[in-house]
């Protein structure tokens, strides 16, 4: 029974002295075992990607149902209110709606993604990546979970809870498009796991090596050289920059038209709806198309403009907006028909300011200054410079190309069927700006850091001099030092060659006993008593071995503690 417990096989017979048991068998395959230990990674996984589209999901629930709530004229139950749920969701990832409730009876089509709904499943999908990655504290945890795993395991576990509001809200007033579908949610699913899962691992290279070999050889080594992450990590950091630097003009620019189109805005709010919770919800929609607004209007500074409908461009040269627009706090801000004014072109002041940002950007990777006091340090030449502040052009394009497609959509068919900036435009008019301003901008902030730098070697070479006159200085103190310790040296010497013999009584105290010094002089020099001739022998006797020096006073001050001459009463 023991070696049952023991998971040891009973079957055991003895022939005499030699005892024969049975091996005892593994109880798991090693396939078995490594499936065991990767399961709960993939399972943990799996779970975050649900965990982070139900989060999502649940906010947009619970604003709607509350607001559903608060109003006085509800228009459906509380089913109709989570069909609208789940439409805010899949929309907030990029998905076109189809709005079939109409008066005609024919769909229309709502593709205009708010970008702060955007913010909340790519937060989540973030987080969710991070999370899955982390591996546990104790010692006998499970390992760390690759990154295959956690990657696949969060994007099919968002996609699962995706596909199941999707077929859920087929049903509703407001539809998905499936081909959006199919596009846009999975998109954004591997895009925000990938990159939770890419930082949790602290950012490896590899996924950028990857891109750079589909780039033509004798390209990647004129564009990237050695240092490819270094001036591609400067690209983006620059691109970033710039871009902020436009979104955040931009924002500037749609204050300042709400605030000079103040009256139109204010009677456009107030149109909307008249009860408090209608307006709450106007307010909500309006601030969640904020950041719409200021790349629309960042779009607007740098040249191409957007349309309001089709055909009706609007951009500081002239304004065409489409007659008639729906009643809107942020369509009521839109400049007002007709040519554009030099208030109009003040705007061309934001990318003017992005470019800058971008070409120091790159100045300030070129040459890297560590010090105020300390000369700079030249990472690249002007070449590599202008090489990567094209780069920077490049992906700034990307960027602005990006946020033109996803701020803007239809909003119905005929007029209504194109809102917002046009990306081929967009983008190219941004990394234009980039490359005029920011290329000049590079090339003369790096020849003023290294001026600098040619300062403050000039200043190091006129403090030379007057460094080296110091070591000349100390030899020549060295030198008086010297001879004065020999002229010592021989004054000493001198002074030991005129020593009597009656100098070894110098290691007697400064003041002898009165005795000793009556004795000494009433004595006859020719013939000293007994008592003086044995003390001198024995100082005589004494003086090899003492290694006192004569000319030091301190010994004669402490000879008196250790010895006494003979003699002495």
């Amino acid at each position: 029974m023991l070696n049952l417990l023991r998971r040891e096989s009973a079957c055991r017979w003895d022939h005499g002295r030699v005892t024969h048991m049975t091996a005892r068998r593994p109880s798991l395959t090693p396939l078995s075992t490594r499936l065991r230990d990767r399961s709960p990674g993939l399972s943990a996984s799996l779970l975050n990607g649900v965990v982070a589209a139900g989060l999502g999901l649940g906010v947009l629930t619970v604003l709607v149902l509350a607001l559903w709530i608060s109003s006085p004229y509800p228009d459906s139950g509380p089913g109709g209110v989570l069909h609208i749920a789940a439409a805010l969701w899949l929309l907030a990832h990029g998905v076109e709606l189809v709005r079939t409730d109409t008066l005609s009876g024919a769909p229309l089509p709502v593709g205009v993604t708010p970008l702060l709904l955007l913010a909340l499943p790519a937060w989540l999908l973030y987080r969710a990546g991070r999370y899955a990655t982390d591996a546990s504290g104790e010692p006998d945890g499970p390992p760390p979970v690759p990154v295959r795993t956690a990657w696949l395991g969060v994007v099919l576990g968002y996609l699962t809870v995706g596909t199941a509001v999707a077929a859920y809200c087929s049903g509703g007033e407001l539809r998905p498009s499936w081909g959006w579908l199919t596009v846009s949610l999975p998109l954004v699913a591997v895009a925000g796991a990938g990159a939770g899962v890419w930082s949790a691992h602290g950012c490896p290279p590899e996924p950028l090596l990857i891109v750079l070999k589909a780039v033509p050889g004798p390209l990647r080594r004129l564009v990237f050289g050695a240092d490819a992450r270094a001036r591609v990590d400067t690209a983006v950091r620059a691109a970033g920059a710039s871009t902020a630097v436009l979104v955040g003009g931009g924002a500037l620019l749609v204050a300042a038209s709400t605030v000079w189109h103040g009256e139109a805005a204010r009677a456009s709010f107030l149109q909307l709806t008249e009860g408090w919770t209608g307006r709450f919800a106007v307010l909500l929609l309006g601030m969640a198309l904020v950041p719409n607004a200021s790349v629309w209007a960042a779009s607007y500074a740098l040249g191409p403009g957007f349309v309001l409908g089709a055909g009706h461009p609007v951009h500081p040269l002239a304004s065409d907006p489409a007659p008639l627009l729906p009643p809107f706090p942020l369509l009521a801000a839109v400049p007002d028909a007709g040519p554009g004014t030099r208030l109009n072109w003040a705007a061309a002041l934001v990318p003017v300011a992005a470019g800058v940002v971008a070409g120091w950007f790159v100045a300030r990777a070129a040459v890297r200054r560590r010090g105020h006091r300390e000369p700079p340090r030249v990472r690249w030449s002007a070449v590599r410079t202008t090489g990567v502040t094209l780069l920077t052009a490049v992906v700034c394009t990307l960027l602005l190309a990006l946020l033109a497609t996803l701020s803007g959509g239809p909003l119905g068919v005929g007029a209504l069927s194109r809102f917002g900036p046009l990306w081929w435009q967009t983008g190219p008019a941004a990394g234009a700006w980039t490359a005029l301003l920011g290329l000049p901008t590079a090339l003369v902030v790096r020849a003023w850091r290294l001026r600098g730098a040619g300062a403050l070697r000039a200043a190091a070479d006129g403090e030379k001099p007057r460094g080296e006159q110091k070591p000349k200085d100390s030899g020549k103190a060295k030198d008086s030092a010297k001879a004065k310790e020999s002229g010592k040296a021989d004054g000493k010497a001198k002074r030991e060659d005129n020593l009597s013999d009656e100098d070894a009584y110098d290691i007697l105290p400064a003041e002898p006993p009165a005795e000793l010094r009556i004795e000494r002089i009433e004595l006859p020099a020719e013939a000293p008593s007994t008592e003086t001739s044995k003390a001198t022998e024995t100082m005589e006797a004494r003086e090899p071995t003492d290694s006192a020096d004569p000319t030091d006073p301190a010994p004669a001050k402490e000879t008196p503690e250790t010895s006494e001459p003979p003699g002495t009463p």
